[in-house]
């Protein structure tokens, strides 16, 4: 991974700059022809239900969102992803993005263990990185639908996409990047018309954290937090909207709310410098690094080595890659989940 490409990670809930996208709109338009898009109050309509077989609802189905609310007429058949997980979900659910977005240049495709067979030997067109889209190349693939979820759409990006084709943005209710995955999931099954079996991805790993929970009843009792560190004296914990909180979270362990008050609005990660580190001695300190170099920098800085949580042997440093176990958590999908769960569960249970 590039060194480029891990601070972003780390930094992916903040605001990106905002893309100038309405100078295409003319092209896309033409490329595609005008859209239909429909878009009312957030208390429109909601989706028509999944029978019990699991089959897709019967269309059209309606989606509220950040912008309102989208009106899918018939079962899309193109699909765009442009959220940074979002393809996980749409694969889960049997559907092949025919674009998507670009996971800090690791390429989201047949790369992670979680999606290798599902995406088997198909490569989805790029279409941008991050909330920067590539508005010609989405409409050169001609989409019915696309799907902006773990996000950070502009209106602006959303009224030009709108232009010419069905568009369902970041859950309502939510901060760009801070919806929970259970909601996503959903939504993302209500505009492929697939509610049921959304529901039932959903459930599955729902009964996956509860039988955890179940075998751990001692992870209640302990806070948790998750870190990284790209250069000395830099530090960054995660917020409890983070998808790796989230995920620790939900395996039972208790979150440390000092951590919140020190990211800036809109951000999902505080910056700590050295010595601020106090705020990571916690039960369980989770580090998501990049190399056996990172984690020796870590250890080395005086300040982290005065915390109890160093002192006696209470912090995991786990890879982000090699094997997938941050990126499973990073990614916080009904793919990665299951695999997340089966890495990080020993590594857990061998701190005392």
């Amino acid at each position: 991974m590039s060194a480029g490409a891990r601070p972003a990670l780390a930094r992916f809930a903040r605001s990106a700059p905002r893309v100038a996208v309405l100078a295409v709109a003319a092209l896309a338009l033409a490329a595609c022809g005008g859209g239909t898009e429909k878009t009312e109050s957030p208390s429109a309509t909601p989706s028509a239900s999944a029978d019990g077989g699991g089959k897709p609802a019967a269309f059209p189905v309606t989606v509220a969102h950040k912008y309102g609310s989208t009106t899918i007429d018939k079962e899309p058949k193109t699909i765009v992803t442009l959220g940074l997980s979002d393809q996980d979900a749409v694969l889960a659910l049997g559907v092949k993005p025919a674009g998507a977005v670009d996971w800090f240049k690791e390429k989201p495709y047949g790369k992670w263990p979680w999606t290798k067979d599902k995406w088997g030997s198909t490569q989805p067109e790029i279409v941008g990185e991050r909330d920067e889209y590539n508005i010609e190349k989405i409409a050169a693939l001609k989409p019915d639908l696309v799907i902006a979820q773990y996000s950070g759409m502009k209106k602006e990006q959303y009224d030009t996409l709108s232009k010419f084709t069905k568009v369902v943005a970041q859950p309502k209710d939510h901060p760009d990047y801070g919806a929970p995955w259970q909601t996503m999931t959903q939504q993302i099954g209500k505009a492929l018309g697939k509610d049921a079996e959304a529901t039932k991805l959903i459930s599955d790993i729902d009964a996956r954290f509860k039988a955890v929970r179940a075998k751990h009843p001692e992870w209640a009792t302990k806070t948790l937090a998750v870190a990284d560190s790209f250069e000395a004296g830099k530090y960054s914990a995660f917020t409890k909207t983070d998808p790796k909180s989230i995920f620790f979270q939900e395996l039972g362990f208790k979150l440390k709310p000092e951590i919140d008050t020190l990211a800036k609005p809109g951000f999902n990660v505080a910056d700590l410098s050295a010595e601020k580190l106090n705020v990571l001695d916690v039960d369980r300190l989770v580090w998501v690094t990049s190399s056996t170099e990172a984690n020796d920098r870590i250890k080395a800085e005086p300040l982290y080595k005065k915390l109890k949580v160093s002192q006696e042997k209470r912090d995991l440093f786990v890879p982000y890659q090699g094997p997938d176990i941050g990126a499973a958590f990073s990614f916080n999908t009904v793919l990665s989940i299951p695999y997340a769960i089966e890495e990080i569960e020993p590594l857990l249970t061998a701190v005392k």
